[in-house]
This record gives C-alpha cells, structure tokens and sequence, in this order.
C-alpha cells in the first residue's frame, strides 16, 4: 500500500506511543514528543488521512487515535526495525540452555520460561515430534554393583535413562564394550527395522551376558515406542492479565480457557512449511478468542528438519520489534542446543 513518507513517520510515532503507554495518542503528542518538524495542525491533518486510509482508528469520541489492525500490520511489514537482543540476555539463554543440554523436555521448558520472562508476554512451545525417529547413541554406564543406567539418545535429541540390572562380575571395560556393540548394531535403526536377526547378532558377540541382554532390549525398545508426541509447553501464562487490554475477567476468560485446549495450540503452532518468523494479528488468527491477540511464532529444526516452533501470544498493541528479536534469537538457541545433543 503507497504511503508518502510523512504519513509513514506519524503512523510509526502513533505505534510505538500506543505500545509504550496503551493511551490513545493525540496529534500534540505526536508533535511534542516525536519532533517531526510540523506543527500539530499538520499531524491533524495526516491524521485525518491515516484514519480515512483504514491504519488508525478513533476508539471514541474527542480521543486520540489508536492503531487499528491494518496499521499494525503495515507497521510489521513496512516499518518495523527489529530490536538486537541485548548481550546480558544472549548470556543468559547460552548458560540456561547449557544447563539442560542432557534433556530434552527440560531445554523446552527452559526456552518457554526464558522466552515469557524476556517479554512478558505467554510464550508456547511445541516439542519435537519423537515418533519415527532413530536411535543415535546407546551406553551403559554403572551405578551400583548389580545396577547400570541404559542411556538411549534419539537422533531428534531426545534422551532415555533407564536402570537396568547387571551381573555383579561385570568389569568396568566391559561397560564400554557392550556400549560400542550395541551402537555398532544398533544405530541409526527405527523401530521399524527392529527384528530378531539383529538381536541374535548382538547375543553372539556379547553370549557371556545373554540373559541380560533380553531386559536391555526391552527397554531400549520401549524408548522408541513410547507415546512421543508433540506436546505444548506454556511459559508465562498469566502475563496475559498484566496487559490494560485484559483487565476485565470477561474479556480475558476465553482466552484462558484457550490456553487450556492443547489440541488448539498444537494447530496454531504446527509448522506445515519452513516458513521461519510469522505474525498474525488480531483477526488474521483463525480462532475468535484470539481476535484481539497477536501471536508471533517462528520454526526450529534439528539435523536439517523443520520440526517444531515456538511463539508469543500477546495484545495487538505488542512491542514488536522487540518481540520478533527475541523469539528469533531463542528460536536459533533451540536449534543449536539440539544438534549438539
């Protein structure tokens, strides 16, 4: 949509006063605060155009104006200046993810709860989706005398412990040469590839710990068949009733009873195409009880594949630009923690 370039600069102003104060902003505002050279009588004038144009709107009578759907909009696509994370932040996401790096299900809660507290807005994420995917490292590691921990690692990052029993003679470098035996034979398999053939390979070279050998495969084959789907993970849900937006209960109730629906959340964070950053505003999202929402999501990948995505949920009047370097930023953590596991 043509815009000259005066409009462009009062349209910006009007944006971020809105988002900073949550106040209708008046052409004096304008004028006084963002030192564009006119007198107020012009800012009134452009104003007047603005609204005319459908990018601003008059909540009512003798009040000043407030950005409409069609401006925030043009402002995240036209006008926005993505905001650089600060470095103390980007610090503290490497040092927390780093924290968590052995688990899977700790990294996305992890990353829910850094993305909510450096926004204060709701943060979603969607987990990896486990099933189908391949064993990537198997070991066997001592505990007790008669005790060993499995640890199964699946090429999504995904990580299994399991106690299992040992004979009591087993020697320490036996641990490393059932581990490097069973990763020889095992790894890169599905569940699908799973068969007897290879267990027998697998008894052949290890005869000695036979009849343990069975319970190792129960559970390693219980680590790929578990119920592995892709969860929500909630960070900050009541961040949303800090917003002058939701003060009243009823407004913000359906929107509660949303975040409660996971089924819903799966379906507007599911990533159907490498599509990266995305903001849907107001009503550009499909579900009513999020029409006076924006949600800002972008996808994560592991070994090369599209295959989860995190977002923010918050009122229209978001701070973008902060919001988008942020979720980005976190989204790259993501990925980056995953493929070092």
């Amino acid at each position: 949509m043509v815009m000259d370039e005066r409009k462009r600069m009062i349209l910006n102003a009007i944006i971020l006063d809105y988002i900073a104060t949550a106040d209708p902003v008046g052409s004096r505002t304008i004028a006084r605060k963002y030192n564009l050279g006119i007198s107020p009588a012009t800012v009134r004038n452009e104003m007047a155009d603005l609204e005319e144009m459908g990018f601003i709107e008059q909540p009512h009578t003798s009040a000043g104006r407030i950005p409409s759907q069609l401006g925030y909009r043009y402002y995240v696509d036209c006008l926005m200046q993505k905001e650089p994370i600060a470095d103390q932040a980007k610090e503290m996401i490497r040092i927390e993810m780093l924290r968590r790096i052995r688990e899977t299900e700790a990294v996305i809660q992890t990353t829910g709860k850094l993305l909510s507290e450096l926004t204060n807005y709701t943060a979603l994420v969607l987990s990896p989706m486990f099933n189908k995917n391949r064993l990537k490292h198997i070991r066997l590691l001592p505990v007790e005398a008669d005790k060993a921990v499995l640890v199964v690692v699946l090429d999504n990052g995904h990580v299994e412990h399991r106690l299992v029993d040992i004979p009591e003679a087993i020697r320490e470098d036996d641990y490393s040469m059932i581990s490097s035996i069973l990763n020889e034979q095992l790894r890169g398999l599905s569940l699908e590839s799973w068969n007897t053939s290879i267990f027998n390979a697998i008894t052949d070279q290890l005869y000695d710990w036979k009849k343990y050998l069975g319970y190792i495969f129960n559970q390693i084959e219980e680590s790929l068949s578990m119920d592995q789907g892709q969860k929500v993970y909630l960070g900050g849900t009541l961040n949303i009733l800090n917003q002058p937006e939701f003060k009243q209960i009823d407004k913000v109730r359906g929107l509660l009873e949303l975040l409660e629906k996971k089924s819903i959340l799966k379906e507007v964070l599911s990533p159907n195409q490498d599509n990266g950053i995305s903001v849907k505003i107001g009503s550009e999202n499909r579900h009513e009880m999020m029409k006076d929402c924006s949600l800002i999501t972008a996808t994560y990948h592991i070994n090369g594949k599209l295959i989860g995505s995190l977002g923010l949920l918050g009122p229209t009047r978001m701070e973008y630009s902060k919001a988008v370097g942020i979720i980005e930023y976190l989204s790259e953590a993501l990925k980056e923690t995953f493929n070092r596991m």
